[in-house]
Parts: structure tokens; sequence; C-alpha cells
């Protein structure tokens, strides 16, 4: 069982934002590419100044951007959560290597693509009695911010899980110039505009462009949709 700070959460609010309490930390963070356009690894971006609570937008319309504004009162907005009430572990996808077992919850992809470098995590973990492929096999799936890939170790039958303090980021994906989804790290509980929870996972990646077919987590549809934050200067960051 995780155990967490009795304040600290985000609580959706019913068509309208996240509200988030217990002083998380709120920070961009940029995916970085290598020359083959694979997405290698995090930078890090712009800090916001700490606060004990704050609403995060989940319309994608505030032009207070990452914070609401109240728009989603005037705009119509749609917030009705759909996504499965089932734990993780009853979604996946089993793969099994030889030193690596990946669980796969497709319906949580948030398109980061860390998973695509070396062949893909799926074709690693086939050939992780290889060090090299294990290790990126490995590395792949902790960068995956939705958490939707995890790798568990054959031997002890344990995840094999990064060490996340808790935290929120927003993701901005420079290679489809658009912002991503709001990336919450270290366990943090998720509770529903119904009152209810969902399940508490190290790593979950919610919608921030409204568009999302899986709300409250995020599906990609910030792609598809061209959803921006007004960040401008992405592209030159995530080279340098």
């Amino acid at each position: 069982m995780v155990m967490v700070a009795e304040d600290l959460r985000v609580k959706i609010k019913k068509d309208g934002p996240y509200i988030v309490s217990g002083g998380l930390p709120l920070m961009k963070e940029i995916i970085a590419s290598d020359s083959e356009g694979n997405p290698v690894k995090w930078m890090p971006g712009e800090r916001f100044p700490q606060q004990e609570s704050f609403a995060l937008c989940r319309c994608g319309q505030s032009k207070n951007k990452p914070y609401c504004d109240g728009t989603h009162a005037n705009s119509g907005f749609n917030g009705t959560e759909t996504a499965e009430r089932k734990d993780y572990l009853t979604q996946v996808e089993k793969i099994s290597g030889p030193a690596l077992v990946l669980t796969d919850s497709s319906s949580l992809c948030a398109s980061a693509r860390f998973c695509h470098q070396g062949g893909g995590t799926w074709k690693l973990v086939a050939n992780s009695d290889d060090p090299k492929s294990r290790e990126l096999a490995i590395e792949e799936a902790g960068n995956c911010p939705s958490g939707r890939l995890v790798v568990w170790d054959v031997k002890t039958e344990k995840p094999i899980e990064p060490d996340l303090n808790p935290s929120i980021s927003l993701v901005e994906d420079p290679d489809n110039n658009v912002s991503g989804p709001v990336w919450l790290k270290g366990s943090i509980p998720v509770e529903s505009s119904d009152g209810t929870e969902y399940e508490i996972r190290n790593r979950a990646t919610l919608c921030r462009c409204g568009q999302s077919k899986n709300k409250p987590f995020c599906d990609g549809s910030h792609i598809q949709c061209g959803f921006n934050d007004g960040d401008e200067s992405l592209k030159k960051r995530a080279k340098e």
C-alpha cells in the first residue's frame, strides 16, 4: 500500500480545473530527442512559484495557463471522466523476456515516445538477457510519464520504478510543437469529481488540452489538436 501525506492530492472539479494541494512543486519538463528524432531524455524547464494549493487549467482554454482563470464555466467544457476505474494490473498486456517482464496498459499512452529508441521497449525486453538491452528497456520504461509501461525483474517479480519525489511537471514536446499533459510524479492521489479515488500510481499523466477521450488521463490528443500553452522557446531549449 502506498502511503502519502493526507493533504497531498489532486482533486478534479466537475467540468472544471485540477485543484492541487499539499505544496507540490510545479515546473515544466521538455522532451529532448536524438538526431534520429527519438526522445531520449527530459530537460528541465520553467519553475513556477511554490504554492500550498493552486488550480490547473483542464479545459485547455485559460488565458493564464497553466492556471485556471474560470474560462471553463463559459466555454461549455465537458470534463466528464471516462477512464476505467480498474487498477493498472487488470488492464495490462504482459510481454515476457528472459530477464524482464513488461506490463503495458495502452489506454494510458500519452504519446511521449520514449519507447521508440533501440527498436522499441517491447523488443528490448524480449532481448533482456543482453545487459545493454536490459538497461535501455529499464530506462525507456522509467521515462514513460504516464506509467503505461512498467518493467519487472523476472527473479524478484518486483517492478523497477524510478524513485520520484512528489511533484508536478507540465510536459512540453518541441518535436511536435505542442504542450503535453500534466505529469504527476511520486504517487500523488487523484480524486475524481464524484469523490472516489483513482488507483495511486508512481507516474500518471492528466489531460490539459481538454480533448482526451480518456479523461482525466492524457491519451495523446494534444498532438492531434495542436495544443500549445504559448511557450515559443521550446524548440530552442530542447536543442541546447
